[in-house]
């Protein structure tokens, strides 16, 4: 059960926000940062690490996180916008994002890592926080479900680059669909490589 969070609960701290991004790594799409305020209290043992559920164990408990969280924002970053400021900046600003997405008041900030500043309220960033506080692992799972449902949507559009199957990131397939199909427009970002090389062939 992941309840490290659970130390910093106080008279003074009632509402903690959680906070995590996925996509970071892969050639194409967004980056989708998540936040996710978690009744005190609460808890659900099939939160986890987004990375550690399957595909379809996220999308049960997605909706379950959904149905009982006290609030939960989301912040989308471009990859136009990831090459324009690079995707540490990038990941920072989608968390920022959700954060202002949230109508519910809070007192504590829990981030996955990242030092996130300028916020309203304290922030303490927790090394592999997926991994120990509930509230980060249940905003890493919106953030991958959210940015799963982007990709597939383009799988739709775009079949034969398979993004419902690699999400965007660098495997084999989608690098040989990259090389026989192109680079679609406005969904690469073009200084990550191999992109960046291909595009200049």
């Amino acid at each position: 059960m992941l309840d490290f969070e659970d130390q910093y609960y106080s008279d003074e701290v009632k509402l903690i926000v959680g906070i995590d991004e996925a996509g970071r790594g892969p050639l194409c799409g967004p980056v989708v940062a998540a936040c996710c305020i978690l009744k005190p209290g609460y808890k659900n043992e099939h939160i986890n690490d987004s990375k550690k559920l399957t595909e379809k164990q996220r999308e049960a408990v997605y909706k379950e996180i959904l149905e009982n969280c006290v609030d939960y924002g989301v912040g989308i970053v471009s990859p136009q916008r990831i090459d324009e400021i690079n995707i540490l900046e990038a990941t920072k600003e989608a968390m920022k994002m959700s954060l202002d997405a949230l109508k519910s008041s809070y007192d504590l900030i829990l981030v996955d890592a990242v030092k996130l500043q300028n916020t309203s309220k304290p922030v303490i960033p927790i090394i592999k926080g997926d991994a120990k506080c509930e509230c980060i692992a249940a905003a890493s799972i919106i953030a991958k479900v959210t940015r799963d449902h982007i990709l597939e949507e383009y799988a739709k559009r775009y079949p034969e680059y398979g993004f419902d199957k690699h999400k965007g990131y660098g495997t084999k397939k989608h690098i040989e669909a990259i090389e026989k199909y192109g680079i679609i427009k406005d969904f690469y970002r073009l200084t990550f490589e191999p992109v960046k090389s291909m595009t200049k062939k």
